[in-house]
């Protein structure tokens, strides 16, 4: 039962990873709107921007037969990241498949450590995927107040392409004083 579980699992979370990450899920469209009341001085707008890139990751299946159900799995992702952003990250994922084929699930955060167009600092990006009977839903974000050094204040989504088995990406944000 364990060893089908478990090649359950790994197919899923293949199936998962391939279909959330497909091109055209996930991209999304960063608006920022400012009221000031009259007589206020406004602040300078932080700019929206876009990377792009390529990154090799690696998710090794992580067991422990006492934590949790045997029917969500866990994997610990490294990656390094190409381009606009040269980085690498590490992060957990959790991820369950059903019995229905094509439906599935997954949550992963990553913290990513590098420089971002030349800014130095670190980030957190929260996962959140699903695929209903084949149709993947993808969501990657950057977690609120995690940037540090010079990425203090990034906002963001990330969109992540697989093309060939290729992995890229783009990655709409906005960062306070990006212009400088």
């Amino acid at each position: 039962m364990k060893a089908i579980v478990y090649d359950a699992f790994r197919a899923g979370i293949v199936s998962i990873t391939v279909l959330c990450i497909s091109p055209g899920t996930g991209s999304a469209r960063i608006t920022q709107t400012h009221s000031a009341e009259p007589n206020t001085p406004k602040k300078a707008a932080p700019m929206s921007k876009q990377a792009n890139g390529t990154f090799e990751v690696k998710l090794n299946v992580q067991t422990d037969e006492k934590v949790g159900d045997p029917t969500v799995g866990r994997m610990s992702i490294d990656k390094q990241f190409h381009g606009d952003l040269e980085a690498t990250s590490k992060g957990q994922m959790l991820s369950t498949v059903t019995e229905v084929k094509g439906s599935a699930g997954y949550v992963a955060i990553e913290r990513v450590t590098g420089t971002l167009q030349g800014r130095a600092g670190s980030f957190s990006l929260q996962h959140t995927g699903t695929m209903n009977r084949g149709v993947p839903e993808l969501s990657v974000t950057v977690i609120p107040d995690s940037g540090t050094g010079q990425l203090v204040g990034l906002t963001g989504k990330m969109n992540i392409i697989i093309t060939d088995g290729k992995h890229s990406y783009e990655f709409n944000y906005t960062l306070p004083h990006a212009g400088k």
